[in-house]
């Protein structure tokens, strides 16, 4: 991906920016910056950008950057197959499947063996019946998820059906396992870690999420919100 000697109409026809999220970013904040920076360094007062496909705040990697006309193709983006790679820690469980709330159970995990782990991924691939963690953005009656769970009222949250065509252990640490997935659009990698967790009778949250792909869109080509920053004109 090469910025340099981009002009303000280049960004006003259309450009595609893969940037690798900071960890504690949201994407709003990413996308804010990037339009905020386009608009600094070129002197314009308006601009389209938007981000095809959210990443938590806790995690790093790859967010796909749409600008001008090509905002168009945003959807089309967020429809591609996804991989990630992260660790789940066993042994405890949290009310948002990650590290965003505290530890709410704890686990003996004295009796989870590395071939029970093993035998545990083959539940997690292909078609699955997922549900989203309540800690989330999807909306129900109109209201964000997150909002149900941060008032404490309780919420039926229906599941869906996603698609995981890669999952594979690459890593045990007790308690921690590293992972990689490659997962359909609509995953919830912390409810995979969830539910990953109940599958050995145990629990497990997400610990670390790294997206490192998109349809064909790889994070190795992607620059930090500093670079994006040195490749515009001051």
């Amino acid at each position: 991906m090469n910025l340099k000697n981009l002009q303000a109409e280049d960004y006003q026809q259309g450009q595609v920016i893969l940037i690798d999220k900071p960890l504690e970013w949201t994407s709003f904040q990413a996308v804010n910056k990037v339009r905020w920076l386009i608009r600094k360094s070129f002197d314009i007062k308006k601009i389209k950008v938007g981000h095809a496909g959210t990443l938590d705040p806790l995690a790093t990697g790859l967010l796909i950057i749409c600008t001008g006309k090509l905002t168009k193709k945003i959807d089309t983006f967020q429809a591609q197959e996804k991989e990630y790679t992260g660790t789940f820690t066993l042994g405890a469980t949290t009310p948002s499947y990650d590290l965003e709330t505290d530890t709410d159970k704890t686990f003996d995990i004295s009796a989870i063996t590395s071939e029970k782990i093993m035998e545990a991924t083959k539940q997690f691939l292909g078609e699955i019946q997922q549900q989203p963690p309540v800690f989330s953005a999807l909306k129900k009656d109109g209201i964000r998820l997150y909002e149900f769970a941060r008032s404490g009222e309780e919420v039926e949250i229906p599941y869906r059906t996603v698609t995981i065509s890669e999952f594979e252990i690459t890593k045990i640490d007790l308690p921690k396992i590293a992972f990689r997935a490659v997962c359909s659009k609509g995953t919830y990698i912390r409810s995979l870690a969830n539910d990953f967790g109940k599958a050995l009778n145990n629990g497990a949250h997400l610990s670390a999420l790294r997206r490192t792909r998109i349809g064909e869109f790889s994070v190795e080509n992607a620059v930090g919100i500093e670079a994006f920053e040195n490749s515009l004109p001051s």
